[in-house]
């Protein structure tokens, strides 16, 4: 059960829309790594994990990418609030709003929806936590590009704060990968099998 607290999790306020700059983030809402993949892939893959310290990173994880989720959403809201026709036209932003008018919908900046084949959800622990360790690498340079890409200070504000989440959620995911490890009879990040792990047992 989740308490939801009616504020978002960093402050977005963003006095100049800028259809063109919100064509790009948006990739950050629905695209391949973007934060809704994130959320998904980390609260699915929390159920096959076999220790309670890895669900509940994957939980705690998973439930803040929700929260940028949300972010980025207002991000782009705000990006592209109260913009007549005439300044979308001829923008990269048009062909969004010919499909969504500024209606908030989940795609990558190439235009493509989101798609489930975004979520890694193997199963296996190495090959769960090593594919989290890499999304969250992959999200990390994307804010990066974004960053480059955005010369209005109240944009890059809210992107560095969401830049540095992705850091610590890569650093809380090699502490998952050390958990692991200890819990495991062979003592190597590459291989884990439950059947073959004598002392291996399921807890919640």
């Amino acid at each position: 059960m989740w308490t939801y607290d009616k504020k978002l999790q960093y402050p977005v306020k963003i006095k100049n829309p800028n259809p063109e700059l919100a064509s790009l983030i948006i990739s950050q809402l629905g695209g391949p790594d973007g934060e809704l993949a994130a959320s998904m892939r980390y609260l699915n893959q929390r159920y096959s994990m076999p220790w309670g310290e890895v669900t509940g990173l994957l939980t705690d994880i998973g439930t803040e990418e929700l929260a940028h989720l949300e972010m980025v959403a207002a991000i782009l809201y705000q990006l592209t609030r109260n913009i007549s026709e005439e300044k979308l036209a001829g923008t990269p932003f048009a062909t969004y709003f010919t499909d969504h008018t500024t209606g908030i919908y989940p795609v990558a900046a190439s235009g493509v929806p989101t798609d489930m084949k975004y979520i890694g959800v193997k199963g296996d622990v190495i090959a769960d936590l090593n594919e989290d360790l890499a999304a969250e690498q992959k999200a990390r340079v994307t804010y990066d590009n974004l960053i480059r890409l955005c010369d209005d200070p109240d944009v890059r504000d809210p992107l560095r704060y969401l830049r540095e989440r992705e850091i610590v959620h890569y650093q809380r995911f090699g502490d998952a990968i050390r958990i692991a490890q200890e819990h495991m009879d062979s003592r190597n990040f590459y291989a884990y099998n439950p059947s073959f792990d004598k002392g291996w047992t399921k807890k919640n």
